[in-house]
């Protein structure tokens, strides 16, 4: 059974900026943001999203084997690196996340600083977000289908259940609360892997100063109750929070409305008024909506205790409801619906890659080695950006092998040859 197709033209986020993953090809770099630059020991080379927190970039790195790994860079914006209280927080969560390795967990590398700007390395997800597979879905009018609806809240359930499970060596639990699930912290890939990305952070935002409510601008939708009055929170926050995501891909739709086109209220997601979901003629569906009721309950104490239960109640409707499906599938599922534009994108990032590598910025390959002087002026008299500059030097190069010899002098030495050749022939000839 499918779900309905979102109509709205993007109603899982109204009023905010959309991150989009696959970028162009070619972006338009700002000039206050050049690309490709270096950033400590990585390349930053495409600029994909942008919001309240920090600037999104993918990467490429050297490993110790000397091997390259993709990966993902975010830079946080100056007005929250500047803050010591922010900073410090956002280094303890960082420490935390770093200690998670799960297959439902996006892997977190490094955390340092950087020209006086906190950054965060982490794994690289080929694939979508969870609110960017549905925005797609809607334009495409694809229906997501309910096994596959099912299937991305219970993964992301298993990464919760590990994380909230985590202990120290010595046994004692880390007490680790996501504090932000929502479907832009809901990774998947191309293969059908669900992870959950960006651990504690907002714990870090979260901080009593005036940068707030400007960082959570659009969470306040996936806010427990207790979160979003400002109370002490636990694992059940982070329950009440996968449960809206699972009551918005039954529903089909955003659990509470802005005004406006805006963003939900934090006054929306402390009153936590849950509509009753409309039937879909899912098999036993009326057990399926008091899982959902028992998730969204307003009181911690009626929620399901911890993601654990949350997952079993989930997974033994999935097996009699007939909608137990495997990663694969859904996986399968997205390349064939999504699969031509995704290759291509991906074959142009993969080409400005290498155009990268053979153009003028390859020295800067060399740990400390500088930008070179040296640039070509349009006839504009504006300065090119220079990602146009390493296309266009990967052109030449291919246009003109390294160190060989140019066409026209191939040609010469031909005539000359052949003119010798006849000329011999012609004196040495019978008299």
């Amino acid at each position: 059974m499918l779900l309905r197709a979102v109509r709205r033209r993007n109603p899982w986020q109204p009023g905010a900026r959309r991150i989009n993953r696959f970028p162009e090809p070619f972006p338009v770099t700002n000039p206050k943001d050049p690309l490709p630059r270096r950033f400590g020991r990585y390349l930053l080379f495409d600029k994909i999203g942008e919001g309240g927190m920090a600037r999104i970039y993918l990467a490429r790195t050297e490993t110790e084997l000397g091997a390259e790994r993709l990966l993902v860079v975010k830079q946080i914006l100056p007005m929250l690196s500047s803050s010591d209280e922010f900073s410090r927080l956002l280094v303890e969560e960082a420490k935390l996340a770093a200690q998670l390795s799960h297959g439902n967990i996006v892997q977190v590398f490094d955390l340092g600083r950087e020209r006086d700007s906190l950054y965060i390395a982490m794994e690289y997800v080929e694939g979508f977000d969870l609110r960017e597979l549905l925005v797609r879905c809607s334009k495409t009018k694809t229906p997501l289908p309910a096994e596959f609806a099912l299937l991305v809240v219970r993964e992301a359930l298993r990464g919760l259940s590990y994380a909230h499970r985590k202990a120290d060596e010595a046994g004692e639990p880390l007490g680790i609360v996501h504090r932000d699930v929502s479907p832009s912290n809901v990774l998947i890939s191309f293969d059908g892997e669900v992870k959950l990305c960006d651990f504690g952070i907002a714990r870090a935002i979260g901080i009593n100063t005036k940068l707030s409510r400007e960082a959570i601008q659009g969470k306040a939708g996936y806010m427990s109750p207790e979160a979003a009055s400002g109370q002490e929170i636990d694992e059940r926050a982070d329950v009440f929070s996968a449960g809206v995501i699972l009551w918005e891909l039954l529903a089909g739709r955003r659990l509470y409305k802005g005004q406006k086109g805006k963003p939900p209220t934090l006054e929306q997601a402390t009153k936590a008024e849950i509509p009753p979901l409309r039937e879909r003629g899912y098999k036993d569906e009326e057990r399926l909506h008091a899982i959902v009721r028992r998730a969204l309950a307003r009181e911690p104490e009626r929620r399901f205790s911890n993601a654990d239960a949350f997952l079993v109640a989930l997974e033994e409707y999935s097996v009699n409801a007939g909608l137990l499906v495997s990663p694969l599938r859904l996986g399968h599922w997205l390349v064939e619906r999504f699969g031509h534009e995704i290759r291509e994108r991906r074959r142009a990032r993969e080409r400005a890659a290498k155009a990268l590598q053979r153009g003028p910025l390859l020295e800067l390959k060399r740990p400390g080695a500088a930008r070179p002087e040296s640039r070509s002026t349009p006839a504009s008299g504006t300065e090119a950006a220079p990602f146009e500059l390493s296309r266009r030097a990967a052109t030449n190069a291919r246009a003109r092998p390294e160190g060989g010899a140019r066409p026209w002098m191939l040609a010469l030495l031909a005539t000359l040859l052949i003119g010798t050749l006849l000329g011999w022939l012609y004196w040495s000839g019978p008299s």
